[in-house]
């Protein structure tokens, strides 16, 4: 690539990723090296990425590519998730676009082989958008949760936990989808706010003339009532205890029951239907009353043959029709409107159902102590801090995991029935395993395999992903192999903070279950990005801007600065495309900068004889430049490592950002051209320069590591490797405060003097007289001549009147004091050719006390004083300070010009 045009990012990535991979430099093996482990949150198979994963993957690849430069074996593993839910959605979705069938219309042999192909199809499209944006994974371990070693493991961690008691078949109410039409966990409900109307209905007291009025939003599973209830103590309904009422339409005698745990003597009427097939808390009061459990729905959420007349109608269509029938028959006292939360599916979106079911189930209980402990006791630390109480939360409240799914796709449950009806089974590994077993409970050892039916059901795709520690290391399988011994627990894992109950809090369980040790140590919950309506981007809601656009236009390593620059302290932000312009912006400063650099190479090689002439001023400067810019770079370097080391990656990142654009390029760089241009630069200065420069090189690669890699290949082509992924981290060292504040202060003067200089169009003809309350280094008198025209440097004893300068100016309270060098030659010269300017400054001194009158008139309010917010106020107060400052400033340099 020519350095002397633009910078080319596609020609770069391109170039710079297939080096890395021709290197080998991401893979990993055991060595005697401290390994340094992440895993990559596998992405679900059903499309490409988002801009969540773009932000997830450039963080681990920044905690990596720091770890690879620091000594460590680092083993980053990329993988898919198979997402049974979702991926069958989707396929089912083709299916029926394109051939008008459903699964059931194919067959689970059939179906299962068009999902493979939607797993080939797609799985090489998500691990291309992984390598475009840079990240340093070991291709080499890519996994996929259906992989027939991540199968085998799923399957024997599910028999171990069986034949331990922990895994168990029980009858439940569960949440069902109604679209993909199987259960899904607590975790997977999402809870949204909705305005529904609460109605009053009549219930009939048994063999009285009497009723007692009911409140429920849900009129349409009056099919499955099985008792009223009210609180013990709510005097409204003493008349009613131990009576029975009659549901209205299908006049069922119920019982009426009293319960002080979920009746509410403030909702509605404080009595309410009793419908345990539908509802979670009315199936725990039935198996405390003994009541039925009669099922209404079938798996689509149309009404069933309990349903009487409503038989295979939609339930939102039979609540609108039941209601009407309810008024008709005069049970319908009122109507009104309430807001409450509705669960949704988190995968397909439809409102979640409630009804019995048999399920299989994960005890809960004793596996969540210890990894509370683990966590109370920092063997895991949480990055924000925050989480930890989320975690406890949840913790202390679980559930028991309901771990079957009603699907094609997935692993399928280990459950071998054989005989007659459904109680008849045995939990192996293999149908193999099965056999062996059925025959010895028998005693019939002429079975066959024809004998046996493996059950329907997959498994929770999180079942899998709680194991990745462990089975990507074959931990499952062989609990103390090398791999698993050397890079076994993981150190960071990084993820959203939306799956801490998925993911992340079930790994630490399966972790210090099967391997009693904490399956990693560090645990960083990125930000959720959200569009503008503040919903989150997602693949499901299709919300989220082109991966591979974004970085076709702007470029990777623009990318991902600018996506760690938004990514503070794990907070949640909306996505804003213009957050990019920055980081392009950046990158290009970058590469313009190493093309001044260069340029000086460039012209030492062709002047390689020459002599460069370097006088004692030049070389007091360069050594006073040379010697802050190594003493701030030690300083920025301390602050690096300890925000990176503190998940801070976004200071950490805008330091290094503050420090190339500020303190390299806009000081050192520019101080170095200029006292140096008339004679050129030695090639002392010049090899630090480079020096420095590539220093730099290695902070920024982590964030940015194609530009990086790029200008350090041909920086160092000369080396040997002139490989910066693999280059080492630059070593800490001692640095001076004294040096970077003492410089610090002369950049603030400089400042200081190019503001007055910029706000009243001083020309560049004048030289200044700086007064100074403090005896000023030689290197300070030198660095300001050359940088701001700063022809004398004046020690005061004391503080003089303001008056007798033309300027003065603060810092840290500390008072400068400035006045212009008389030269009148260069003066009429100068006015000669403008003769305007002096009438500019005239003019500029009357638009000042316009505004001065403005705000006098304002300050002169005593409304306005009363009125306008406090902040404000003092803002107008130092704006007043400003403008006469700058009056008098232009009246005594007008004073000055006439004088001359």
């Amino acid at each position: 690539m020519d350095i002397s045009i633009k910078y080319d990012s596609k020609f770069v990535e391109k170039e710079i990723y297939e080096k890395w991979i021709k290197g080998n430099y991401f893979s990993s093996f055991p060595d005697d090296r401290v390994p340094y482990t992440i895993i990559m949150p596998p992405p679900n198979i059903t499309g490409v990425l988002h801009i969540g994963h773009m932000l997830n993957n450039t963080i681990q690849d920044v905690f990596i590519r720091y770890a690879r430069m620091n000594g460590y074996n680092t083993c980053w593993i990329p993988g898919i998730d198979h997402a049974s839910i979702a991926t069958e959605a989707k396929v089912s979705e083709k299916l029926y676009k394109e051939k008008g069938l459903n699964k059931f219309d194919l067959g689970r042999k059939k179906f299962i082989s068009l999902v493979l192909q939607w797993v080939k199809d797609h799985k090489y499209i998500i691990y291309d958008q992984i390598k475009r944006l840079g990240c340093s994974c070991d291709w080499n371990r890519i996994k996929f949760t259906m992989d027939d070693k991540l199968y085998k493991s799923v399957i024997k961690a599910f028999v171990k936990l069986y034949k331990k008691g922990y895994i168990y078949r029980g009858y439940k109410v569960v949440n069902w989808d109604t679209v993909a039409k199987t259960t899904i966990s607590d975790e997977e409900v999402i809870y949204k706010k909705k305005t529904e109307n609460l109605y009053y209905i009549k219930y009939k007291i048994e063999n009285e003339d009497n009723y007692i009025i009911i409140a429920t939003t849900r009129p349409e599973t009056i099919f499955g009532d099985t008792a009223v209830c009210f609180h013990p103590e709510d005097e409204r309904f003493i008349h009613v205890r131990g009576k029975n009422v009659i549901v209205p339409i299908i006049n069922r005698s119920v019982p009426v029951i009293q319960d002080s745990l979920y009746a509410d003597m403030n909702f509605g009427t404080g009595c309410f239907k009793v419908t345990p097939a539908h509802n979670i808390k009315d199936k725990i009061l039935s198996d405390k009353y003994k009541l039925d459990i009669i099922n209404i729905f079938n798996k689509d959420a149309t009404i069933n043959d309990n349903g009487y007349h409503y038989k295979g109608i939609n339930r939102f269509r039979v609540r609108k029709m039941i209601v009407e029938e309810l008024n008709n028959l005069g049970f319908l006292l009122k109507k009104e409107k309430i807001i409450h939360n509705i669960g949704f599916s988190e995968r397909t979106f439809s409102i979640v159902e409630y009804i019995p079911s048999i399920q299989w189930f994960l005890k809960m209980d004793d596996i969540v102590k210890p990894a509370i402990k683990a966590v109370k006791n920092e063997k895991i630390q949480f990055y924000p801090k925050k989480y930890k109480k989320i975690y406890f939360q949840w913790m202390n409240k679980i559930c028991d995991w309901n771990i079957s799914r009603q699907l094609w796709w997935g692993h399928r449950l280990p459950v071998y029935y054989y005989g007659k009806g459904n109680n008849n089974f045995v939990v192996e590994e293999n149908i193999e395993k099965a056999l062996i077993e059925v025959k010895r409970i028998t005693n019939n050892y002429n079975l066959t395999y024809d004998d046996l039916n493996q059950d329907m059901d997959v498994l929770d795709t999180w079942f899998s992903s709680w194991l990745l520690p462990l089975s990507l290391f074959d931990g499952i399988i062989y609990p103390n192999n090398l791999e698993l011994c050397y890079y076994y627990p993981t150190d960071n894992l990084i993820t959203g903070s939306d799956i801490l109950f998925f993911w992340v809090a079930r790994m630490i369980m399966s972790g210090l279950f099967f391997k009693k040790k904490i399956p990693f140590k560090k645990v960083f919950f990125t930000g959720i990005i959200r569009d503008f309506n503040n919903k989150k981007i997602s693949k499901s809601l299709n919300n989220s801007p082109n991966y591979i656009h974004l970085i076709d236009k702007y470029g990777a390593d623009a990318v991902r600065f600018s996506m760690i620059l938004k990514n503070v302290d794990g907070r949640d932000f909306h996505f804003d495309e213009k957050i990019f312009i920055q980081g392009r912006n950046f990158i290009n400063k970058i590469w313009n900068s190493f093309r001044l650099i260069q340029s000086w190479i460039n012209k030492k090689n062709k002047n390689c004889n020459s002599i460069f002439i370097d006088d004692d001023n030049i070389k007091i400067i360069n050594n006073y430049v040379s010697n802050w810019i190594k003493n701030r770079f030690y300083y920025i370097l301390k602050i690096s490592d300890y925000n990176i080391k503190n998940f801070k990656l976004n200071e950490s990142l805008m330091i290094l950002y503050k420090f190339f654009w500020n303190d390299f390029c806009s000081i050192y760089l520019e101080i170095i051209k200029l006292v140096n241009k008339k004679h050129g630069i030695s090639n002392n200065i010049l090899d630090f320069t480079v020096n420095q420069f590539n220093k730099i090189l290695k902070l920024f690669h982590p964030y940015i590591p194609f530009i990086s890699e790029k200008i350090w290949s041909i920086i160092n082509k000369k080396e040997k490797k002139n490989v910066l992924i693999i280059s080492s981290w630059p070593k800490k060292n001692k640095y001076n405060m004294e040096v970077i504040y003492s410089f610090k202060r002369i950049i603030s003067i400089i400042s200081k003097i190019r503001n007055i200089i910029n706000e009243n169009n001083i020309p560049n003809i004048h030289n200044f007289i700086l007064f100074s309350m403090k005896k000023e280094s030689k290197e300070c008198k030198l660095i300001l001549s050359n940088m701001v025209n700063v022809s004398k440097v004046i020690y005061l004893s004391k503080e003089l009147n303001n008056s007798s300068f033309l300027y003065f100016f603060i810092i840290d309270s500390e008072k400068f004091f400035i006045s212009i060098e008389e030269k009148k030659t260069l003066k009429y010269k100068y006015y000669k050719k403008n003769k305007n300017f002096i009438d500019d400054i005239n003019n500029k001194i009357l638009h000042f006390k316009k505004m001065l009158y403005i705000i006098d008139k304002n300050l002169s309010n005593n409304k306005y004083i009363l009125y306008v917010p406090k902040h404000i106020l003092l803002k107008e107060k130092k704006k007043k300070m400003d403008i006469l400052e700058k009056i008098i400033f232009l009246k005594k340099y007008l004073k000055f010009l006439k004088k001359n």
